[in-house]
C-alpha cells in the first residue's frame, strides 16, 4: 500500500495559503519600519567625533540597506502577483492548488527567507558597529 499525503480541501489550501501570504507581508512590515529607525540612526549626528572611517562604513550600510529595500520591494511584487494569481484559480471550480503554484510558494519562500537573513545579518552589523560608537 503506497503511503500518500492527504489532499486539503479547496478551503483549507486557500486559509493555509492566505496564512503565509500574511506571514511574508508581516515580515516585510516589519523589515520596512526597523529600516526607516535605522536610517534615521544612520543620518543622525549621534556618533562620537574622530572615528576613523566612520563617514564610510556609515555610507556603506546606507548602500546596502538601499539594496535590500530594492530586493524586498521586487519580491514583494511578486508575492502579490503570486496572491492574485492563487485568488482567480481558487475562484475556478478545481478542487486544489497545482503543482506549479506550489512551487510557486516555496520559491517564494526562499526569497523571502533570504531577503529575511541577509536583512538580520546587515541588521547586526550595523547595530554591532554603531552601539559603541553612540555619544
Amino acid at each position: 500500500m503506497k503511503n500518500k499525503e492527504p489532499i486539503m480541501d479547496k478551503e483549507k489550501q486557500a486559509a493555509s495559503w492566505h496564512w503565509k501570504i500574511q506571514q511574508w507581508k508581516l515580515k516585510f512590515q516589519l523589515m520596512d519600519d526597523e529600516i526607516v529607525f535605522i536610517k534615521r540612526l544612520l543620518d543622525s549626528n549621534a556618533f562620537k567625533d574622530n572615528i576613523p572611517n566612520l563617514f564610510e562604513r556609515l555610507q556603506d550600510f546606507k548602500t546596502r540597506l538601499q539594496l535590500i529595500d530594492k530586493r524586498n520591494a521586487a519580491v514583494r511584487a511578486q508575492i502579490s502577483l503570486h496572491e492574485n494569481n492563487l485568488g482567480s484559480e481558487l475562484n475556478v471550480g478545481d478542487n486544489s492548488i497545482g503543482a506549479d503554484d506550489i512551487k510557486k510558494s516555496n520559491s517564494l519562500q526562499l526569497k523571502v527567507d533570504e531577503c529575511q537573513g541577509d536583512y538580520q545579518d546587515l541588521k547586526s552589523e550595523i547595530f554591532n558597529y554603531t552601539g559603541s560608537l553612540l555619544i
